[in-house]
Protein backbone atom coordinates (compact mmCIF):
# COMPACT_ATOMS: atom_id res chain seq x y z
CA UNK A 1 0.00 0.00 0.00
CA UNK A 2 1.46 3.70 -0.78
CA UNK A 3 1.52 6.20 1.76
CA UNK A 4 -1.67 8.44 1.41
CA UNK A 5 -3.93 4.74 0.59
CA UNK A 6 -2.36 3.64 4.26
CA UNK A 7 -3.36 6.99 5.79
CA UNK A 8 -6.58 6.44 4.82
CA UNK A 9 -6.91 2.72 6.07
CA UNK A 10 -5.26 3.78 9.11
CA UNK A 11 -8.40 6.56 9.78
CA UNK A 12 -10.68 4.47 8.53
CA UNK A 13 -9.84 1.28 11.03
CA UNK A 14 -9.69 3.84 13.83
CA UNK A 15 -13.20 5.43 13.13
CA UNK A 16 -14.35 1.89 13.18
CA UNK A 17 -12.49 1.10 16.44
CA UNK A 18 -14.45 4.39 17.85
CA UNK A 19 -17.36 3.53 16.32
CA UNK A 20 -17.55 -0.14 17.98
CA UNK A 21 -16.08 1.53 21.21
CA UNK A 22 -19.03 3.75 21.18
CA UNK A 23 -21.71 0.87 20.74
CA UNK A 24 -19.97 -1.19 23.85
CA UNK A 25 -20.62 1.39 25.86
CA UNK A 26 -24.24 2.50 24.67
CA UNK A 27 -24.89 -1.42 25.18
CA UNK A 28 -23.16 -1.34 28.33
CA UNK A 29 -25.20 1.77 29.50
CA UNK A 30 -28.27 -0.17 28.15
CA UNK A 31 -27.62 -2.80 30.84
CA UNK A 32 -27.30 -0.34 33.39
CA UNK A 33 -30.89 0.90 31.95
CA UNK A 34 -28.90 4.38 31.81
CA UNK A 35 -29.54 6.84 28.87
CA UNK A 36 -27.31 8.53 26.86
CA UNK A 37 -27.77 11.90 27.45
CA UNK A 38 -26.28 14.77 25.67
CA UNK A 39 -23.61 15.91 28.27
CA UNK A 40 -22.52 11.71 28.55
CA UNK A 41 -22.73 12.37 24.22
CA UNK A 42 -20.17 14.80 24.54
CA UNK A 43 -17.89 13.43 27.15
CA UNK A 44 -17.58 10.20 25.06
CA UNK A 45 -17.42 11.58 22.25
CA UNK A 46 -14.61 13.66 23.62
CA UNK A 47 -12.95 10.39 25.40
CA UNK A 48 -12.90 8.98 22.01
CA UNK A 49 -11.31 11.72 20.31
CA UNK A 50 -8.05 11.91 22.05
CA UNK A 51 -5.42 9.76 22.80
CA UNK A 52 -4.14 11.83 25.60
CA UNK A 53 -3.94 10.76 28.88
CA UNK A 54 -6.27 13.34 31.19
CA UNK A 55 -7.68 14.24 33.89
CA UNK A 56 -11.26 14.72 34.91
CA UNK A 57 -10.75 18.62 35.21
CA UNK A 58 -9.25 18.38 31.54
CA UNK A 59 -12.51 16.18 29.93
CA UNK A 60 -14.76 18.59 31.51
CA UNK A 61 -12.94 21.45 30.08
CA UNK A 62 -12.87 19.72 26.48
CA UNK A 63 -16.29 18.23 26.76
CA UNK A 64 -17.54 21.64 27.59
CA UNK A 65 -16.30 23.16 23.90
CA UNK A 66 -18.92 20.42 22.71
CA UNK A 67 -21.54 21.32 24.74
CA UNK A 68 -21.42 23.86 27.61
CA UNK A 69 -24.19 22.40 29.69
CA UNK A 70 -21.59 19.46 30.47
CA UNK A 71 -21.54 19.70 34.44
CA UNK A 72 -18.90 18.41 36.51
CA UNK A 73 -21.04 16.12 38.38
CA UNK A 74 -21.73 14.17 35.38
CA UNK A 75 -18.24 14.22 33.70
CA UNK A 76 -17.45 12.20 37.23
CA UNK A 77 -19.84 10.02 36.79
CA UNK A 78 -18.83 9.38 33.32
CA UNK A 79 -16.17 8.49 34.09
CA UNK A 80 -17.25 5.89 36.65
CA UNK A 81 -18.98 4.41 33.84
CA UNK A 82 -16.19 4.37 31.44
CA UNK A 83 -13.73 3.09 33.81
CA UNK A 84 -16.39 0.12 34.86
CA UNK A 85 -16.68 -0.63 31.22
CA UNK A 86 -13.06 -0.85 30.70
CA UNK A 87 -13.04 1.61 27.80
CA UNK A 88 -10.55 3.72 29.85
CA UNK A 89 -8.41 3.26 32.74
CA UNK A 90 -7.96 4.77 35.89
CA UNK A 91 -4.29 5.68 36.32
CA UNK A 92 -2.87 6.87 39.86
CA UNK A 93 0.63 8.53 39.14
CA UNK A 94 0.98 9.75 42.73
CA UNK A 95 -0.37 13.36 42.17
CA UNK A 96 -3.44 15.03 43.48
CA UNK A 97 -5.67 13.68 41.15
CA UNK A 98 -6.26 10.40 38.70
CA UNK A 99 -5.36 10.03 35.16
CA UNK A 100 -7.58 8.45 32.47
CA UNK A 101 -6.19 6.23 29.69
CA UNK A 102 -8.34 6.09 26.76
CA UNK A 103 -6.17 3.75 24.87
CA UNK A 104 -6.45 0.79 27.57
CA UNK A 105 -9.36 -0.66 25.32
CA UNK A 106 -7.04 -0.80 21.81
CA UNK A 107 -4.31 -2.33 24.22
CA UNK A 108 -4.51 -3.29 27.64
CA UNK A 109 -1.13 -4.34 28.44
CA UNK A 110 1.35 -0.94 28.02
CA UNK A 111 3.33 0.76 30.29
CA UNK A 112 3.97 4.47 31.22
CA UNK A 113 6.99 7.04 32.30
CA UNK A 114 5.68 9.59 34.22
CA UNK A 115 7.90 13.32 33.97
CA UNK A 116 8.17 13.77 37.54
CA UNK A 117 9.02 17.50 36.27
CA UNK A 118 6.16 18.18 33.97
CA UNK A 119 3.33 15.48 34.20
CA UNK A 120 4.02 14.55 30.49
CA UNK A 121 3.11 10.99 30.02
CA UNK A 122 4.35 8.71 27.44
CA UNK A 123 3.16 5.13 26.88
CA UNK A 124 5.09 2.50 25.39
CA UNK A 125 5.13 -1.47 24.66
CA UNK A 126 8.21 -3.38 24.94
CA UNK A 127 8.36 -7.11 24.08
CA UNK A 128 11.53 -7.48 26.18
CA UNK A 129 9.32 -6.05 29.24
CA UNK A 130 6.02 -8.71 28.61
CA UNK A 131 8.56 -12.01 28.14
CA UNK A 132 10.49 -11.00 31.77
CA UNK A 133 6.95 -10.21 33.10
CA UNK A 134 5.52 -13.62 31.73
CA UNK A 135 8.97 -15.66 32.46
CA UNK A 136 8.82 -14.12 36.38
CA UNK A 137 5.07 -14.87 36.68
CA UNK A 138 5.11 -18.66 35.26
CA UNK A 139 8.13 -19.04 37.83
CA UNK A 140 6.07 -18.17 39.93
CA UNK A 141 3.09 -20.41 39.17
CA UNK A 142 1.07 -17.58 37.74
CA UNK A 143 -0.71 -16.74 34.81
CA UNK A 144 -0.33 -13.45 33.31
CA UNK A 145 -3.30 -11.48 32.54
CA UNK A 146 -2.36 -7.89 32.95
CA UNK A 147 -0.06 -5.99 33.80
CA UNK A 148 0.93 -2.30 34.77
CA UNK A 149 4.60 -1.22 34.41
CA UNK A 150 4.95 3.00 35.57
CA UNK A 151 8.43 4.38 35.49
CA UNK A 152 9.14 7.91 36.85
CA UNK A 153 11.21 9.94 35.76
CA UNK A 154 12.77 13.61 35.22
CA UNK A 155 12.97 15.71 31.68
CA UNK A 156 15.89 15.37 29.73
CA UNK A 157 14.75 19.21 28.86
CA UNK A 158 14.16 20.39 32.35
CA UNK A 159 18.14 19.01 33.04
CA UNK A 160 19.78 20.69 29.90
CA UNK A 161 17.68 23.78 29.89
CA UNK A 162 16.71 24.20 33.28
CA UNK A 163 12.83 24.68 32.41
CA UNK A 164 10.60 22.30 30.30
CA UNK A 165 8.17 23.72 27.79
CA UNK A 166 6.03 21.32 28.60
CA UNK A 167 5.43 22.09 32.10
CA UNK A 168 2.28 23.99 33.50
CA UNK A 169 3.15 27.57 35.02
Amino acid sequence: MTGPRLKIHTAAMAANEKWAAKQKFMEFLGQKNLRLTSQRQAIIDTVLGTEEHFTAEQLLDWSRRRDRSVSRATVYRTLTLLTESGLVREMDFGKHHKFYDPNYLDHPNHSHIICQDCDRIVEFDSEKIERLENEISHKLGFELKTQRLQITARCQELKKLGACRKKAC
